[in-house]
């Protein structure tokens, strides 16, 4: 191919032309198969990185995805990601806690604890080989049994949906438990990142300290303040162009104090969405506005960003693929086991406990936010990033046809049990119905 360079502006307008298209095409395909979206623009990342299109065609990636030009895509795919988690914090309804916590919060906790413990024990086992040069062992083994731990909401609301499981006991249990990992899920990210930027635990205090400063003032200041305002900027058509605006600037705001403060962006991006006032009709509105461009333009460039760095040729021995197969192994059996067993611990029978499990192991996009995170701050390498962003992939594939699988198995069960049954419109159903569109990655 002859030597082509194009303007910044041009290049940038081709990438994302280039990233919409792919994904949408690969997007066919995933909905025909019963994949989420999200698998679809996870394949689409890795096929214009240097795992498909830089191996087939390396002169055409040299055109459309120069090194200099990465940190431009980066920046959107950030502001992306900073939109994507406000609007997982506006959908997580805060009633939902109220609803079901004693069985829901036991399976929630169960599922984080139980995959970390085996991620933090593997660690030990992998530290020499693939942690990023010069990172003590505190931040890798943390990162490790983080990466094991998350639970994709937004992916698991949706497949719910799919299956018509949403407005039965079973979905309503699993929404919850969802919800409560992730919010767990996500204070224990900042914990890493706080560990990980200062090195130790000591020297991570005054972050833990600003951090709780933060969540206070939010819960305490901020949300009490936002429902005074809320009557005066609610129209008839909804929310005000002023209320718009001061909703982005305390979000931007939010996201650039916990950045400041060590604990990312991505933390005060969620947690300002989790304190907006969730009258349904007006966050409908802010979701029906913001939705449609976050994941249609900006979530798909996070996907080609973190294609671009996953570079499956660097497992390319046999030990290497072992070592991807034994963490997809204790990825599974830690989130699939320890929530299965949790939720049979109470009451639950074994096709409902493992209904359970299967949904809790699916990982989607949040996996791959943590993997950039550790990516980013340098605790994990490039090679041990593949193969996170590869279990990543498997266990989010594997959801679908495993629930499939079990409800076809035990058609009696599926049939006669409650926990199947789709109940009156609960608290829970209500909160996240409205919330499931078909964008939802």
């Amino acid at each position: 191919m002859p030597h082509l360079e194009l303007g910044t502006l041009t290049l940038l307008l081709a990438q994302i032309a280039a990233v919409m298209f792919v994904s949408r095409m690969v997007g066919v395909v995933a909905r025909w198969v019963g994949q989420p979206l999200v698998i679809a623009e996870v394949i689409a990342g890795i096929v214009l990185g240097p795992s498909l299109l830089g191996w087939v065609w390396p002169e055409a990636m040299t055109v459309l995805f120069p090194e200099n030009s990465l940190i431009v895509l980066r920046m959107l795919s950030q502001i992306g990601l900073v939109l994507f988690m406000f609007l997982v914090g506006l959908k997580l309804d805060l009633k939902l806690f109220e609803v079901r916590t004693g069985e829901s919060v036991f399976i929630s906790h169960a599922s984080i604890i139980v995959p970390f413990a085996l991620g933090a024990v593997a660690s030990w086992w992998l530290y020499a080989a693939y942690a990023s040069p010069g990172v003590p062992f505190l931040p890798f083994l943390l990162f490790m049994g983080i990466s094991m731990s998350v639970t994709a909401f937004p992916v698991l609301a949706r497949i719910l949906e799919e299956q018509h499981l949403l407005e039965s006991r079973i979905g309503a249990i699993a929404i919850v438990c969802a919800a409560v990992d992730d919010v767990t899920a996500w204070c224990l990210l900042a914990l890493v990142v706080a560990v990980a930027n200062n090195q130790s635990i000591a020297s991570a205090s005054w972050t833990t300290v600003l951090a709780l400063i933060f969540i206070l003032v939010m819960v305490f200041l901020v949300r009490p303040l936002l429902r005074i305002l809320w009557t005066r900027f609610v129209g008839q058509e909804g929310l005000m162009p002023s209320a718009v605006a001061l909703i982005f600037l305390l979000l931007f705001a939010s996201s650039a104090l916990t950045e400041l403060i060590g604990i990312h962006a991505l933390f005060g991006a969620f947690f300002f969405g989790a304190m907006l006032p969730k009258e349904a009709r007006i966050a409908k509105f802010l979701v029906e506005r913001l939705e449609t461009v976050t994941v249609v333009i900006f979530l798909p460039l996070f996907f080609a960003y973190s294609g671009l760095r996953t570079q499956i040729g660097l497992v390319n021995q046999v030990d290497e693929w072992l070592v991807t197969g034994i963490l997809i192994l204790i990825a599974t059996l830690g989130k699939f086991g320890g929530s299965a067993v949790a939720a049979r611990l109470t009451g639950l029978r074994w096709s409902e406990a493992s209904v359970i499990g299967i949904l809790m192991n699916t990982r989607g996009l949040m996996e791959l936010v943590v993997l950039n995170i550790g990516l980013d701050l340098g605790v994990i390498s490039p090679t041990i990033f593949t193969m996170l962003v590869l279990m990543a992939l498997v266990t989010t594939i594997a959801t679908t046809p495993a629930l499939l699988c079990i409800r076809s198995f035990d058609r009696s069960t599926a049939a006669s049990s409650p926990m199947f049954l789709v109940q009156p419109q609960t608290s829970i159903s209500s909160a996240v119905s409205w919330r499931s569109s078909g964008n939802n990655p």
